[in-house]
């Protein structure tokens, strides 16, 4: 860290502020110049205090940390770009675009097997559906449970597709992981520090979705939690932040897709479904997405939408996913990928 001291400081007082940083278990370096006075705390800002109590000291004018605080996933430590093998399919780096599509929940087995054959058939690789469902409202379809994560099992075993859900509380984590291939941590739960530890220690990998308002370094940073303990299996997931605008369910913020790209190794997937709440959108934020250079897609897909207990309104029947993957390959082309 660097530490300002305000300028015509007398010497003594900057060597106050040299003892205090000691203290903290840096080594103080200071620089005098003629105008102003710096002091380099060399120390790993991961394991030492971060030094901005200092702040509270009259003498100093700012404290300024130089290391990234989401130091496992930012690109310093890791320049390549990582792959997670999804039971045998690889997400990132050179590997083929990831299509993951489903259901928003999972209603019947009917519903599910039949979404998992046209999914397939389209070309997804990875079969998406809620079986514990978080809702606004407590009257609301809230999933089948235990018997939507046997649905899934059931698919998987058809059809050969991997299998992504959601996991809502700590005490699901072990059942989920069983029948699950990918755990999802949902937009509720991006900051529930303790759920992503478990779900971290379960070994699996993990789609970590960007929560209703939260910053892009509060995002990168429960990927932290995620690598810190121990699971290096991640992905983000950009599904749309709460703004100011009402038009669309979410703001499908696609900048943060080249940021993430750019400051983390890990691969990152777009759900344009929940980003915009809008099935007529879809497509062109499914477009716009592989044109930032995302390395997959998590797209809702059910036989009748109209008819659906959650999301019917976002999500695309079988006819229309088909012909959205087949719009995708001009643009997946261009950016050197392959579905």
């Amino acid at each position: 860290m660097i530490i300002v001291i305000k300028p015509n400081t007398p010497r003594e007082q900057v060597e106050q502020v040299m003892e205090e940083v000691q203290k903290l278990g840096y080594d103080p370096r200071p620089i005098f110049g003629t105008e102003l006075t710096v002091i380099a705390a060399i120390g790993d800002e991961r394991t030492h205090h971060t030094l901005t109590s200092l702040n509270a000291m009259p003498q100093v004018e700012k404290v300024i940390p130089v290391q990234k605080r989401h130091k496992l996933v930012s690109r310093e430590t890791h320049p390549g770009d990582t792959v997670v093998n999804v039971d045998g399919v690889k997400v990132g780096g050179n590997n083929p675009f990831s299509l993951m599509a489903g259901p928003c929940s999972v209603e019947s087995e009917e519903q599910l097997l039949s979404t998992a054959r046209a999914v397939k058939a389209a070309g997804a690789t990875i079969l998406r559906g809620g079986a514990f469902k978080p809702r606004t409202s407590p009257y609301e379809f809230q999933g089948l449970g235990s018997e939507g994560l046997r649905l899934l099992s059931l698919a998987k075993k058809e059809t050969g597709l991997k299998i992504i859900t959601e996991v809502l509380s700590e005490r699901h984590v072990e059942e989920v992981a069983s029948h699950a291939d990918i755990l999802q941590i949902g937009a509720r739960n991006a900051q529930n520090f303790q759920l992503l530890i478990e779900c971290a220690k379960s070994g699996k990998p993990i789609l970590l979705k960007r929560g209703l308002s939260q910053k892009i370094d509060e995002w990168l940073l429960g990927a932290e939690y995620l690598l810190a303990h121990g699971n290096g299996n991640v992905m983000f997931c950009e599904r749309g932040i709460r703004t100011f605008e009402t038009y669309t369910r979410n703001t499908l913020d696609l900048a943060a897709v080249a940021v993430a790209k750019k400051e983390s190794h890990l691969p990152v997937i777009v759900d344009p479904s929940q980003g915009c709440g809008r099935a007529d959108l879809v497509r062109a934020m499914c477009l716009g997405a592989v044109a930032m250079g995302c390395d997959g897609l998590l797209i809702e897909v059910h036989p009748h939408p109209a008819e659906a207990l959650s999301d019917g309104q976002q999500q695309v029947d079988f006819a229309g996913f088909a012909q959205l993957v087949k719009e995708l390959q001009p643009i997946l082309s261009a950016m050197g990928r392959v579905a």
